[in-house]
């Protein structure tokens, strides 16, 4: 009887030292409140000394509300900093000094020695020398040939289906089990200039191969974030059959200036203006988005833009010399993560 009595009393304190902790979170969040019922402000808070770590805190619920009076601290004085600088900026007018530069992951960018030079001459010899000089030339005209892998869901179809509204000249054929060491002599005794696949895993798009024909280059690609038209909102109407603008954004390096001009050459040279529509390719830290829109001109200086779909986000796996040979084909570039991801400010296209 005298331990249960021991263990009741020790209980009973327990709760009596939570309901006290309670009260007292209580009381202070009251008190930061702002004013009390009968009009006057309370005391602010004191700062927090320097030496003050809020994991210390052992009680739970007190150090979850320190955490949120800290915070609060942080953001008046960021945003009273912020006021006094902009007001500091109309009293100097013109003479205000230029606003900084925000450091980000892509200013910060690792230089790289590959990065092409509009006017260096060998970049100019080898891209009048390379697999797509008779593109460039206007000596041939692009035909496209869409296909998937081996037994394809829905989702695949209809992404291939809307790339061939996008792709002017592309046509959409389902493999039906033949390996494409087959399909790609058919596509070059049929005069097809580039062959796409698009793989699928879980019955969603997964995976991108451009393979330029007749001698190459292959680009293996990760394919992520696919949306068809009818997942995206405040889509347009349906593209129409003129031939669109093409915009490759931030393919600087050796590689990646390859890359840009193996999506260049998937489309006709005489873009319709008349048609106001775009396909950009937009390179962002080794990522490419794709995005196709339809643009007018509302004023002199506003434009409207409208985004038709598809979109989709690849990431470059692979360049392979000739075309698609998956066991005694020769790579130019292969993506090794261990070795190639070591920095964040690290980019290869």
């Amino acid at each position: 009887m005298a331990k249960a009595g021991e263990k009741s009393s020790s209980s009973w304190k327990k709760s009596l030292k939570r309901k006290a902790a309670v009260e007292e979170i209580q009381e202070a969040a009251g008190a930061g409140d702002g004013a009390t019922e009968s009009g006057v402000q309370p005391p602010k808070a004191a700062a927090f000394p320097p030496g003050f770590s809020i994991s210390e805190i052992k009680n739970k619920q007190r150090r979850h509300l320190m955490f949120t009076r800290w915070k609060q601290q942080q953001r008046k004085e960021k945003l009273a900093a912020k006021k006094k600088l902009k007001k500091e900026r109309e009293a100097l007018g013109d003479k205000a000094p230029p606003k900084p530069v925000p450091k980000t992951i892509d200013n910060q960018r690792v230089y790289d020695e590959t990065t092409v030079d509009p006017n260096d001459e060998e970049v100019a010899y080898d891209e009048s020398t390379d697999e797509f000089a008779s593109y460039f030339n206007k000596q041939t005209s692009p035909k496209i040939l869409i296909t998937t892998s081996d037994r394809p869901h829905g989702r695949t179809v209809r992404l291939c289906e809307q790339l061939s509204t996008v792709i002017p000249n592309s046509h959409v054929y389902y493999r039906r089990g033949l390996a494409l060491k087959k399909i790609i002599p058919q596509c070059i005794a049929r005069e097809f200039t580039d062959l796409i696949v698009i793989n699928e895993d879980r019955k969603t798009p997964n995976g991108l191969i451009l393979s330029h024909l007749p001698n190459g280059p292959t680009a293996h690609f990760k394919m992520s974030s696919v949306r068809l038209r009818k997942e995206i909102k405040r889509r347009g109407k349906d593209p129409t059959e003129h031939i669109p603008e093409i915009i490759l954004n931030n393919f600087t390096t050796r590689l990646g200036h390859s890359i840009g001009r193996m999506f260049a050459s998937l489309f006709p040279h005489n873009p319709q203006f008349i048609g106001r529509q775009v396909a950009t390719f937009h390179n962002q830290r080794d990522y490419i988005f794709f995005r196709f829109h339809r643009y007018i001109f509302r004023s002199e200086k506003k434009v409207g833009i409208q985004e038709l779909g598809p979109r989709f986000t690849l990431k470059l796996r692979s360049l392979q010399k000739g075309t698609f040979d998956s066991k005694y084909g020769e790579y130019e570039w292969v993506h090794k993560p261990r070795e190639m991801d070591t920095s964040r400010r690290k980019f290869h296209l």
